[in-house]
């Protein structure tokens, strides 16, 4: 009897787990900002399917943690180090019971099922187009997932979506009635000690006037900013964990900040004549850990900080709301809006001020079924396979790291690794 030829049949489990763990892969591999700003996961496990816990480096701002683990509920625990604070027993004085307490804290977070189904056409639409909806359905499908989760990473630490709203957005503005299952947990607006705005070159707490935000169309984001936000950082109990990239030898004597800004914000200060020595600081840095993508392209190196231009703005518009906290000791939220001068020719950019353990990922099996990856692949036919469809989907969360911190003169909600500093830039017409 002649052998079978080896064959993988449609709808065939094994291939879908290979699929599942190829796409886990190539959204891990992808070349971005966020991508670059996660730590890597500790070695010495083969194989995403063979990986039962882990969780990524904390000195780096996303901090991931990848449960596959079948167990009850939707949550995933993250373990994070409260800071000590302590003095040294001198001499001979009894030390033993004197102990100073450390305290683990655990960050909970939720997570839920996102998917993106592509309408891949019916039998006619296959002999009408030139092009092969099929074929192109797999990288439209990839690029809207690393978009959702590049928007809502970037929402998160930004304690805002803001209100620009153009076609690159799949994350929407928080009108919409389904922007908090989207985004799966409480978007929290910045505590008190970590929200600041621009002031004439310099920056001060963030601050209301009259229900508006106290800045004027001249409170750009400048060098001098950026030199105000690395005193502030230096005199500060307590400041944003340093950022330490892997393979880089300085980064204990000569320690990193990362500040991510708009476009908009960029180009106010990328006109500077010693804008050239900064990206040239950069490069040199890069150079020293084997390239880092994030200090290739549009970045500069000044005094610590490294500024990295985001693809995309957390803007808000004239009379629309920023959300704040008022009080040290409290995460209830107050609102004030942009001022009406604003116009159409101005707006407020936020510039995200990153450390270690700013935001947690977390990243869930979804189901045995489907190979136990967060990241699926999923293609049916329809109406007696004349349609097909095309799904992608994932099984995680994303919350903002936040601990009530005892700085010796009183406890105050504090994000943890991420600052927040608001700003005047022009733009180029009315919301988009």
């Amino acid at each position: 009897m002649t052998a079978t030829k080896t064959h993988t049949p449609y709808g065939d489990k094994t291939a879908m787990v290979q699929q599942a763990v190829g796409l886990f892969a190539m959204h891990n591999q992808r070349n971005g900002t966020w991508r670059n700003l996660t730590g890597a996961m500790p070695k010495g496990t083969a194989g995403a399917t063979a990986t039962i816990r882990k969780q990524s480096t904390q000195h780096m701002p996303v901090v991931r943690c990848q449960d596959l683990g079948k167990q009850k509920g939707d949550e995933v625990t993250f373990h994070l180090l409260n800071p000590v604070g302590a003095k040294p027993i001198m001499g001979s004085r009894y030390a033993e019971g004197r102990g100073v307490g450390m305290k683990l804290s655990e960050d909970r977070l939720r997570v839920n099922q996102a998917r993106f189904p592509i309408d891949l056409g019916d039998t006619m639409t296959t002999i009408r187009s030139p092009a092969d909806f099929r074929a192109l359905g797999r990288p439209v499908a990839s690029s809207l997932m690393d978009k959702y989760v590049d928007q809502s990473l970037l929402a998160h630490t930004a304690g805002a979506r803001g209100f620009q709203n153009n076609i690159e957005w799949v994350v929407p503005t928080e009108a919409d009635p389904d922007f908090a299952e989207i985004m799966v947990n409480p978007v929290k607006a910045p505590t008190k000690n970590r929200h600041f705005i621009a002031d004439a070159g310099a920056i001060k707490p963030f601050a209301v006037n009259a229900g508006e935000v106290d800045l004027g169309t001249t409170d750009l984001l400048k060098m001098d900013t950026v030199d105000a936000i690395r005193t502030y950082v230096e005199q500060i109990p307590l400041p944003p964990p340093v950022v330490k990239f892997e393979g880089d030898p300085a980064a204990d004597d000569s320690p990193l900040r990362v500040l991510l800004v708009s476009p908009a914000q960029y180009s106010a200060f990328a006109t500077d004549p010693s804008f050239r020595q900064f990206q040239a600081s950069a490069l040199a840095r890069a150079s020293r850990m084997s390239n880092h993508p994030l200090f290739t392209g549009d970045v500069g190196l000044w005094n610590g900080i490294l500024i990295v231009k985001q693809s995309r703005p957390i803007r808000f518009y004239a009379g629309d709301t920023i959300r704040y906290c008022a009080a040290f000791d409290s995460e209830v939220e107050s609102t004030c809006v942009v001022p009406a001068g604003f116009g159409t020719n101005f707006a407020v950019d936020r510039a995200i001020l990153l450390g270690g353990q700013a935001v947690a990922e977390a990243l869930a099996s979804a189901g045995e079924e489907r190979g136990g990856i967060p990241f699926f692949w999923s293609e049916k036919k329809l109406d007696h396979d004349d349609k097909a469809e095309l799904l992608i989907g994932a099984i995680r969360g994303v919350s903002k790291i936040r601990f009530e911190v005892d700085t010796g003169s009183g406890k105050q909600f504090t994000d943890y690794g991420v600052t927040i500093i608001d700003t005047a830039v022009p733009i180029i017409g009315a919301r988009q």
